[in-house]
């Protein structure tokens, strides 16, 4: 049992180190958006980077999600509070 408990870590942190942080998802929407502006590109390659900006901004809508709910702050009386 105790082998399948560190499968499990081994395999969460593996997904962590592939998952990359809001900056990286900022950078990489900013590498898309400067090759679509480059008048030369294809339709076709166009709308594969739009798709994928489209992606890439599904990602960090759930990543702020997380960060959100992150910061819930459970008060003395078990009532959750937005942190502010």
């Amino acid at each position: 049992m105790s082998d399948r408990v560190n499968e499990t870590d081994t395999s969460q942190e593996t997904k962590d180190a592939k998952d990359p942080t809001l900056e990286e998802l900022f950078a990489q929407l900013d590498e898309i958006l400067a090759a679509m502006d480059d008048r030369e590109i294809s339709l076709e390659d166009a709308f594969s980077l739009y798709e994928k900006g489209m992606k890439q901004i599904r990602r960090c809508n759930e990543k702020l999600d997380l960060v959100e709910k992150k910061m819930l702050v459970i008060a003395q009386d078990g009532a959750e509070e937005p942190f502010e």
